[in-house]
């Protein structure tokens, strides 16, 4: 459609549906805004995509079940949440990508070199380039494009900003030249690959994957080629909780290495026994060899791996309840699911702190946000008498996940503030949606 069909558009009460759908139904105002402002300075600045111009979102994800699980092909519980990347894009008849993101610099690829380039480690360059040519492999005739965005995932928060525009990159090119027939599991791993070849991390897939299914989703990596991907309704408001993130305000610049050293330390654990990972390994086996492994791989490692037999299956017990939670006949056994869900994420938080040591960086000790601010929350939950946090995401810096009664989310901003800023605690909605082209009739 033309870009002065859609602003017209936009003011529609279906399109209202539509952004409540994404955004919950108090934000839809500033939705609009948002979607106006934004596309007014894309036809502005490229004025060539006023004659068909198409709308693209990718979720965020917040991560609720399985720290640290999926690279050793573990179990997760994960979910698309309602901040997003948001992109006016127009095809282009070249090979020419040109990316704007609102705070950053341009970014213009020429996509008809697919090899990877050592010097666009790192960047968005690499990302571009990487997913077109997992596109090309797959027998797909990509060209550029054009697109101005802005994203309202919190660059590193732990929501996975940049999982986000993997999968907003990968949906664009599908659905522009692919015919849309890529699945959500697909678009995250033309993602993935694209992050760990030519970006250069070694990431699992978790994030690129709850990033493009919309919703909760319960995923099990066990065969990573194919994960199996299940839908899973959770609503904690539903028991009178709210999901917040709280951002500590640490940078993971400098911390790659500390991020690698987590599954590459698992997978030494498994090598011991002949196993690419650690869920190809038997529990028991792994507890009568760690004499030899404290030896062979260090006691680190043999704690992480404790982390990742006891995650794993606590993933399956979250699920329980969870599933529990939506089959309640009434509020108390609700309550009572609910109870059950929230006292695993505070196991989670003490395995994740005390085994997966993935709470503090070893190479910065005098800056400990995470540390502080889960410290912090136990007082505050101790003081309500309910509540869970745990440490969210990769680790080490960012955020911490917190569940909050409803009621006491305003004094648990109050109370994070003074320490970490007015605008710390962000409240999450998860939303249906995850990566897609949205249409406004």
């Amino acid at each position: 459609m033309t870009g002065y069909e859609l602003l017209q558009r936009l003011s529609k009460a279906s399109s209202r549906d539509r952004l409540a759908e994404l955004y919950g139904a108090s934000q839809v105002d500033e939705a609009q805004r948002r979607y106006r402002s934004l596309l007014e300075a894309t036809l502005q600045a490229f004025p060539e995509t006023e004659g068909n111009i198409h709308v693209f979102t990718a979720a965020g994800r917040t991560e609720l079940g399985g720290n640290h699980t999926d690279h050793n092909h573990g179990k997760v519980l994960a979910a698309s949440i309602q901040l997003d990347a948001l992109a006016f894009v127009s095809p282009r008849q070249d090979n020419k990508v040109i990316f704007r993101s609102t705070g950053y610099s341009d970014v213009v690829v020429d996509i008809s070199e697919t090899e990877p380039k050592e010097q666009e480690k790192g960047t968005t360059e690499a990302l571009v380039r990487g997913i077109a040519a997992e596109f090309k492999n797959r027998g797909v005739p990509v060209r550029g494009f054009t697109a101005n965005a802005a994203s309202t995932v919190l660059s590193g928060s732990g929501l996975s900003s940049s999982a986000a525009v993997e999968v907003l990159f990968g949906t664009i090119f599908d659905r522009l030249y692919g015919g849309g027939n890529r699945s959500a599991v697909e678009i995250a791993q033309i993602g993935q690959r694209a992050e760990n070849v030519y970006f250069g991390k070694p990431c699992g897939l978790m994030d690129q994957v709850a990033c493009a299914s919309g919703g909760a989703v319960a995923i099990d990596f066990k065969d990573p080629a194919r994960p199996l991907v299940t839908q899973v309704p959770f609503d904690p408001g539903l028991s009178g909780y709210a999901l917040c993130v709280v951002d500590t305000g640490g940078s993971h610049a400098d911390l790659t290495d500390e991020y690698a050293a987590v599954p590459a330390e698992m997978k030494a654990v498994a090598a011991h026994f002949g196993k690419a990972v650690l869920r190809d390994v038997d529990k028991k086996d792994f507890y009568g060899a760690i004499p030899a492994l404290r030896q062979k791989a260090g006691d680190r490692a043999v704690l992480r791996a404790l982390h990742f037999f006891a995650e794993n299956d606590r993933v399956d017990a979250m699920l329980r309840a969870v599933q529990a939670h939506h089959e309640a006949q009434n509020a108390s056994e609700r309550q009572q699911a609910m109870e059950t869900f929230l006292s695993l994420v505070n196991e989670s938080s003490n395995s994740s702190w005390e085994l997966l040591q993935n709470v503090t960086s070893v190479k910065s000790v005098g800056e400990q946000g995470p540390a502080l601010a889960l410290a912090m929350t136990r007082d505050f939950i101790q003081s309500l008498g309910r509540g869970a946090c745990r440490v969210h995401g990769g680790g080490f810096a960012g955020t911490i996940q917190v569940y909050i009664p409803t009621e006491s989310v305003g004094l648990y901003r109050d109370w994070m503030a003074g320490t970490f800023g007015e605008k710390a605690v962000t409240q999450l909605r998860i939303r249906p949606v995850g990566a897609a082209e949205l249409h406004f009739d």
